[in-house]
């Protein structure tokens, strides 16, 4: 089963960059406990003031869908949306790399 990979731009409403941040770092922490979640990582655009880009990599694309619906992913999800202007993302198949044994 191929790994499942994601790269996600979310655009904050103006000034609500922080904020949205903040909730994306939370569920960073949350899928520390999950085995199937390989990378979660939160970047600021140092160009865009209300651009936050997560990259992630799922051991498979199964996975991913079952996170989304977990109770505490759900209310993260209606904390954020309010402070989200747009979403953008792409999804990919990581087949290796540091962190990542190839496929």
């Amino acid at each position: 089963m191929s790994k499942y990979g994601m790269y996600v731009k979310f655009t904050a409403q103006a000034g609500q960059r922080d904020a949205l941040a903040a909730i994306l770092l939370e569920a960073a922490v949350g899928a520390q406990t999950d085995p199937d979640c390989e990378v979660y990582i939160v970047n600021v655009s140092e160009t865009e003031p209300d651009t936050i880009w997560v990259t992630e990599v799922w051991s498979h694309e199964e996975a991913h869908k079952a996170s989304l619906q977990l109770e505490e992913t759900k209310a993260a999800i209606q904390r954020a949306m309010p402070l989200i202007a747009g979403v953008e993302s792409i999804q990919v198949t990581p087949i290796g790399g540091k962190g990542i044994p190839q496929a």
